[in-house]
């Protein structure tokens, strides 16, 4: 059975990153002209209306060592709320909310208080409407949590006068835009040198970094979402950026890529998930070896990147020695690799390959039993959007289908689904594409059916009909196959694939493609 094979895993991935798509597009209006620069370098009026807010409710981190800006700024807003009793309200509300969503738990409370309005702030459209750019249900977690804030932040937006804040201090934003495009740019090119990477961009991915002196210069709000990686930092009072950060953010944007074409490879390192269970390290790690290696990777780059020629030989050691006490069991590995790598011209695109393929599973679970893991480890800086559990397994069960392990597919699905996942359809629709792809027509009927039912994603339930429609057909039941190919249009997916689909099937009866 080849039907499904028409366009269906490219159709099926930009479905599952429709939610970053539309992050993109809202965060990089300009985007099309820029699309060839690594490094984006830019403002947001969203993100600066946030941090206003926050500013005038207590978020007071790093804010001696901020720079002057920072402190202008919160004068200036302070000002505006006193002169004005709607915004002294507003002001109010904003604070009282702030103060009652604070997440539960140990220290380091602040940065995730902090942390949940930025998540947010990046899935708002431009002022002053401030509306989420994606469902609800696609939110990350820590954004979902706080989306109550938007109204607040509406209101204060407009009772404290923050658009004319914004607009009279751009020049002073140009400026350290200006001031910060030399290093990030040096920052850039010393790292393609050492990976021995081409200087053209990435056709539809982008990598922004927003300078905001409303941020805490010691906090890093660095996220990933999809395709497009996000950076909000601060200069401090001394003029200074956290450029490791900065880097560290920049080489996620580089290997993640190439760790997704990758699966087969992953899946045969699997195992060493199992030696980092007691490791301190973010559960995301412990289920993900995808996220585990590219993290190994990036420390041992890090590590051998260390400044200082032949003299810094232990200060590089040690630092991979503090990654492998983490938990990134990989970093030893990949930091002897990198010695060849160095002395090679093959360049990482073409290397990484081989590095990956070189890993000896039970050689490096050997070197991760002598290791004395530390109690804590250094948090990641991307933040990449939490997946829920059922999420995490649904996931699992998409990389396991693209990478041709239909039996591993369907065991993952159909956990999810016994778990009564919060989001059956989808469990259904990778049921039904296992079936087909085990010839298995009856279930996949079943499922895609169950798709339709259950599913809220219209991309899901358009694509569900017109799979429907080619059973039908192929089965010679002509009118049945019509009646979902029209109401695969009136789904509400307004993609051009999808119409195109429907379209070609009202047409004519589907034929599968020649056998070669």
């Amino acid at each position: 059975m080849q039907f499904l094979s028409e366009a269906f895993l490219g159709s099926l991935s930009r479905f599952l990153t429709a939610g970053a798509v539309a992050l993109s597009m809202a965060l990089a209006p300009h985007a099309a002209a820029q699309q060839t620069t690594k490094i984006r370098l830019d403002s947001n009026e969203t993100v600066f209306a946030t941090l206003a807010a926050l500013n005038a409710c207590g978020y007071d981190a790093d804010l001696a060592a901020s720079d002057p800006l920072r402190a202008q700024i919160r004068a200036q807003v302070a000002q505006n709320v006193a002169r004005s009793a709607d915004a002294q309200v507003a002001q109010q509300r904003v604070c009282t909310f702030y103060n009652d969503h604070r997440p539960e738990g140990p220290k380091g409370d602040s940065a995730r208080n902090h942390a949940q309005y930025i998540s947010l702030a990046l899935y708002l459209s431009e002022p002053p409407r401030f509306q989420p750019i994606v469902r609800e249900s696609e939110l990350p977690p820590d954004a979902a949590y706080v989306l109550g804030f938007v109204p607040l932040l509406q209101r204060f937006y407009e009772t404290a006068g923050v658009h004319e804040l914004w607009r009279n201090r751009q020049r002073d934003y140009d400026a350290l835009m200006e001031r910060y495009a030399e290093p990030i740019t040096k920052m850039r090119f010393d790292t393609d040198i050492y990976l021995k990477l081409a200087s053209a961009g990435y056709l539809g991915r982008t990598f922004t970094i927003y300078i905001e002196p409303l941020e805490g210069p010691g906090q890093v709000n660095s996220r990933n979402y999809g395709p497009d990686y996000f950076l909000i930092v601060s200069p401090s009072a001394k003029g200074e950026l956290p450029m490791r950060d900065i880097r560290h953010t920049y080489l996620h944007f580089i290997l993640d890529p190439l760790a997704l074409k990758r699966a087969t490879t992953m899946k045969r390192l699997e195992p060493l998930l199992d030696s980092v269970q007691a490791a301190p390290l973010d559960e995301s790690f412990k289920y993900d070896i995808s996220l585990l290696v590219t993290e190994s990777l990036i420390q041992a780059i890090e590590a051998r990147m260390v400044p200082g020629g032949k003299k810094a030989g232990a200060q590089r050691e040690a630092a991979m020695e503090r990654a492998m006490s983490e938990g990134y069991i990989l970093t030893h590995y990949f930091y002897g690799g990198l010695e060849g790598f160095e002395a090679s011209p093959t360049g990482l695109n073409d290397a990484y390959g081989d590095l990956l393929h070189d890993i000896n599973v039970d050689s490096e679970k050997r070197r991760a039993r002598n290791i004395t893991f530390s109690k804590q480890a250094d948090p990641e800086v991307v933040g990449k959007k939490t997946a829920r559990p059922y999420e995490r397994t649904l996931d699992i069960a998409e990389n396991r289908l693209a990478a041709g392990d239909v039996t591993g597919a369907r065991t993952y699905a159909q956990e999810a689904l016994d778990q009564h996942t919060a989001d059956p359809g989808h469990a259904a629709f990778i049921l039904a594409r296992c079936a087909i792809l085990s010839g298995d027509t009856e279930t996949a009927r079943k499922y895609f059916n169950q798709t339709i039912e259950m599913a809220s994603e219209p991309r899901m339930v358009a694509w569900s009909h017109i799979y429907l429609g080619r059973i039908f057909d192929m089965q010679e039941q002509r009118d049945q196959a019509i009646t979902h190919y029209r109401a695969a249009l009136s789904a509400g997916d307004a993609r051009p694939d999808t119409k195109t689909a429907a379209e070609r099937g009202l047409e004519q009866p589907y034929q599968p493609a020649p056998r070669r």
